[in-house]
């Protein structure tokens, strides 16, 4: 285990400086998904683990994929290479990755199924994760910012309910809405699990941490109140109450008006906004409030060229006054020419 570096006095990391509140110009940038198929140097790796799973339990490997992206464009943050789902993985849950048809998971959809889990993470695997940021932290540049990463409660429990990635989440809702007590059972273990991995990835040297939120766009206000904000407000109130200086981001995507409000009720130093959010109305809104992080849309990142420049000068006129970190609005999609990551680094750093 390394010692985590936002308590070394390193204070001169854009992306450090941005989620502790200060502008920065230009304003630092990193990619969701910045590790990833669009790479060949990620593809040929991939096939060399074997399976997907094997690649996030490879420290060595993981670590190499986790680099990639850094060394290629010079992000100013590298994010662990690994996948929310090595949380139900670790509790016990079988937990397989299909190519082209995505992740599949044996379904946990009661009390009973829960009860079948592990009553704590098994650290077997995920040993080999928290090796692979120790190895991450040692090998990056000064002023490069290391993020760990975990899935908020309610995006894990979409996967572990429904089995897989879900079109209309009636499954989950189902249990959620009928037993609320019992699918919080489900919740209250797995934001444990989280805080715990989380926690575990800061002492090996992540420096900021990110919970995904993926699904929060499908619950109605009432349950988007239980579900979401309140794990992620204890998450974080448990990670800063034994690391303060780490800041915490989150990302619910798809929250619409739940972005309002959001940041005060949870406590997170960094909102990630999806593309779906005018930049205008964030500055407004939102950034007063805490750092932002976001938000151009994929696509447009696919695209390239003029809609590109056009969307990126948008976004840094209505953001970069405040505390900002330019990302996507989702993750880069796998084909997306790598050409088009490496001239968006080069327009968000020039004047």
């Amino acid at each position: 285990m390394v010692a985590n570096r936002t308590n070394s006095g390193q204070t001169r990391k854009p992306l450090l400086l941005a989620l502790r509140g200060k502008a920065q110009l230009p304003p630092p940038i990193w990619l969701m998904r910045q590790a990833g198929r669009y790479l060949t140097e990620y593809r040929n790796l991939r096939d060399q683990a074997g399976s997907f799973l094997d690649l996030c339990y490879n420290p060595k490997l993981a670590t190499a994929v986790t680099l990639q992206p850094v060394n290629r464009f010079g992000f100013d943050a590298a994010i662990l290479f690994s996948d929310i789902l090595l949380i139900p993985h670790a509790l016990g849950q079988d937990v397989k990755f299909i190519e082209r048809d995505g992740p599949q998971l044996s379904p946990v959809r009661s009390v009973r199924d829960v009860d079948k889990l592990n009553s704590e993470l098994d650290f077997a695997h995920l040993a080999a994760v928290y090796e692979t940021v120790s190895n991450v932290a040692t090998q990056l540049s000064e002023h490069v910012t290391l993020i760990g990463f975990a899935g908020a409660p309610w995006t894990v429990a979409t996967y572990m309910v429904e089995g897989r990635t879900s079109k209309n989440f009636d499954l989950i809702k189902r249990w959620a809405f009928s037993d609320p007590i019992g699918f919080e059972i489900l919740i209250s273990r797995l934001t444990d699990a989280t805080i715990i991995h989380l926690c575990k990835q800061i002492e090996a040297g992540a420096e900021v941490v990110q919970l995904f939120e993926s699904w929060a766009g499908v619950l109605p206000a009432k349950e988007f109140l239980r579900w979401c904000i309140k794990p992620v407000k204890f998450i974080t109130e448990q990670i800063k109450e034994r690391f303060p200086n780490v800041p915490v981001v989150a990302f619910p995507r798809g929250a619409g008006t739940g972005y309002t409000g959001y940041a005060e009720a949870t406590g997170v130093d960094g909102l990630g906004v999806d593309y779906t959010l005018s930049p205008t109305w964030v500055a407004e809104r939102l950034q007063p409030n805490v750092a932002i992080q976001g938000n151009l849309d994929p696509a447009v990142l696919l695209v390239g060229g003029s809609a590109m420049k056009a969307a990126v000068s948008e976004i840094k006129l209505a953001l970069s006054s405040g505390p900002f970190v330019f990302n996507l609005g989702h993750g880069v999609l796998p084909q997306t020419p790598p050409e088009h990551v490496a001239e968006l680094v080069q327009l968000v750093r020039e004047d």
